[in-house]
Parts: structure tokens; C-alpha cells; sequence
């Protein structure tokens, strides 16, 4: 009898065992099935993405909470996404990210992993000024403004870059020495950063097109070639005009004529400039003013892209000396001889008038 009550208890024991077993069995199914759903499942996103910030040095648990505050935690436990940042291998990098519509926590997490955080833009714009840079530059919403308080004349030094160009004999003024470009960058970085990566790439660019340049140019170096793709910036409306504007200036160069630009007598007039250039402009002498001066002005006017660098560089062939804007649509009117240019100009004038 003690033999059957003892074997008894030892099928109810096994019964409850095995009822534990089959329970949690059920209960590790079950959060097996809820683990797979939360990893796959979207994140709720409406239309707009949801943008969130990680601080440097956030710990996971921190980006949980993080992601909590603006609903996006899925609303479920921290296990969960501690379990799937161990079973992919995820490591959040800090920055910020823009959570988007339909996308899931592993979406979510192999982003943070790869470190995809937003980019925005910034366009350096050909021909603006130093100046007309600066002004856009303290615009940006997004850029950290540190460069309000530093003068244009100290500029360079408070980059910390030396304009690494042969022959810039007024490393102090940062006129043309950044290439306008549209440049990438992050919440965080700063408006000096920026213009380091545009004065590298700017260094970079002419020193490049300098060695491929064609040969026997009338320009002893590549700020020189530096400062005729700033004027030849200002000068053309059209781009494929550029090696045409460059050729007639650098033929001018190789005949001792001076360059007679109107960009650069504005350039040299500053603010003073009214906006209608007058014959008492063009007999202002400044620096710049390439009709009182032989040669090139001593800095560039302007911010010229890589294409009026090339055409400084690579000049069309031809024999014009002058050329005037059309009339009649874009683009100029070349001439070979004063005689043709004084015909042209007329033929502008007449065009203009009311």
C-alpha cells in the first residue's frame, strides 16, 4: 500500500513537472512570437520622420529612454531591444537620425549601427564674395556660428589653414581660397569647420588643374591662374563660354594690354559702389581697377568654380581681343579688332534703349 501511495506522488510530481514544462514551453513560444513580431513590426511613424538626438556617450538604456519619450519604443520592454542590439551585434553611434515611416526596431537599430545620421547641405555658390559667403554662412540654422566676431583680414589665421598655393603672396586675404561646392555635414559642426573643408578642397582643385594646365600661359603661378578664374567667374553668363573669356583675357596678358574688367573696378570700389558703374568708376584707382592697372589684380574677386578654373587653365584658341553682352540674348559678342568691338557696343546700346 505505502508502495502505491509513494509511486502516487511520484506521477503527480512528474504530472506537475511536465505541466511546468509544457507552460513554460508555451510562455517561451509565446515570447519567442512576441519578440519576432516587435523586431519586424513598425515603429508607427506617422508621414513626417521623427527626429531624435544621441548625446556622445549615451548608454543603451539611454537610447531606449530616448526613444520612449517620443513613442517609439514600441511599448514594450528594454529586455526586448537589448536582446536584439545582442543578437545582431548593434553598437548606436551618437548623433542624430530620422526615424521614418515604416521602419522597424532592427531597421532602426542597424541604422544607429551604421551611423546614418542626417546630413544636411550647404552650397558655396560661384562668384559670390568672401564677404557675400560670410552673410549666408551666419544664415545656416543648423551650423554652429563661431566666425560672427573675427574680421575678413584675420580670417585665415583663425581657420588655422595657410593657403598652400604657389605664389599667394596675401595669405591674409581669404578671397577665392574656398571652392564652391554643395558640402555635406552634421548637427554639431561649426561654420569654421565648414571652410576648412572648402579651402582644402579649393587647394586641392587648383593645385591639380595647375599641373594638367596647357602650356605656355602668361601666368607665372596658380594664384595667379587663381585670380583670372575669379574674373572669368564674374564675366560669363554662360558656361560654355568660360575658355572663350579666359583666352581673350589671357591673350591681353601676353600682349602687355591691360585686362579693362568691370568686375574688378567694382570689386576695388567696395560698398562705395552705387550699382551703375560710371566713367568716374572706371577712372578710380584702386588696386583692383584693371583699367588704371597692367596686369592682374593682386587677389581674386570672387569665389570661381572648378570650371572657370579650368578655363583659366585651358583656354579656347582664337585671335579676339574684346567682347562685349549681347543685345539681343545671353551670351557675348567677340571681337578681333577695336574697330569690331566699337561696332558690337553700338549694337548693345541700340538694343537697350527704351
Amino acid at each position: 500500500m505505502a508502495r502505491q501511495v509513494q509511486f502516487g506522488r511520484v506521477r503527480a510530481l512528474i504530472a506537475v513537472l511536465l505541466l511546468a514544462l509544457a507552460v513554460s514551453a508555451a510562455a517561451g513560444l509565446w515570447l519567442y512570437r512576441d519578440y519576432q513580431r516587435f523586431s519586424h513590426a513598425p515603429l508607427g511613424v506617422g508621414t513626417e520622420p521623427v527626429v531624435i538626438d544621441i548625446a556622445r556617450g549615451t548608454s543603451f538604456r539611454g537610447v531606449v529612454a530616448r526613444l520612449a519619450a517620443v513613442h517609439l519604443d514600441g511599448g514594450v520592454h528594454e529586455l526586448y531591444w537589448r536582446a536584439l542590439a545582442w543578437q545582431h551585434g548593434a553598437r548606436v553611434q551618437a548623433g542624430e537620425y530620422a526615424i521614418e515611416a515604416s521602419m522597424t526596431p532592427l531597421t532602426l537599430l542597424e541604422k544607429l549601427r551604421r551611423g546614418e545620421v542626417i546630413q544636411y547641405r550647404f552650397t558655396l555658390v560661384e562668384g559670390w564674395s568672401v564677404h557675400e559667403l560670410r552673410l549666408a554662412l551666419a544664415r545656416d540654422p543648423v551650423l554652429v556660428q563661431t566666425l560672427a566676431a573675427v574680421p575678413e583680414d584675420e580670417l585665415m589665421a583663425h581657420l588655422g589653414v595657410r593657403a598652400d598655393i604657389d605664389g599667394d603672396s596675401d595669405e591674409t586675404r581669404p578671397e577665392g581660397l574656398f571652392l564652391p561646392e554643395t558640402y555635406q555635414f552634421t548637427r554639431g559642426t561649426t561654420d569654421a569647420e565648414l571652410l576648412k573643408r572648402a579651402h582644402a578642397a579649393l587647394v586641392t582643385a587648383l593645385n591639380t588643374a595647375w599641373r594638367d594646365r596647357a602650356p605656355d600661359l602668361p601666368l607665372a603661378n596658380p594664384y595667379e591662374a587663381l585670380v583670372l578664374a575669379s574674373i572669368v567667374e564674374k564675366e560669363t553668363g554662360l558656361a560654355s563660354e568660360r575658355p572663350q573669356v579666359a583666352g581673350v583675357f589671357l591673350r591681353r596678358l601676353r600682349l602687355g594690354m591691360r585686362l579693362q574688367t568691370d568686375p574688378s573696378v567694382i570689386y576695388g570700389l567696395g560698398p562705395g559702389f552705387s550699382g551703375s558703374l560710371t566713367r568716374a568708376n572706371l577712372e578710380a584707382d584702386t588696386p583692383h581697377n584693371t583699367y588704371t592697372r597692367d596686369g592682374l589684380p593682386p587677389t581674386p574677386i570672387a569665389l570661381p568654380g572648378r570650371e572657370a578654373i579650368q578655363a583659366s587653365l585651358h583656354p579656347a584658341p582664337g585671335d579676339a581681343l574684346y567682347f562685349v553682352a549681347r543685345g539681343d540674348g545671353p551670351g557675348h559678342v567677340f571681337s578681333r579688332t577695336l574697330a569690331e568691338h566699337n561696332r558690337a557696343v553700338a549694337d548693345y546700346r541700340r538694343s537697350r534703349r527704351p
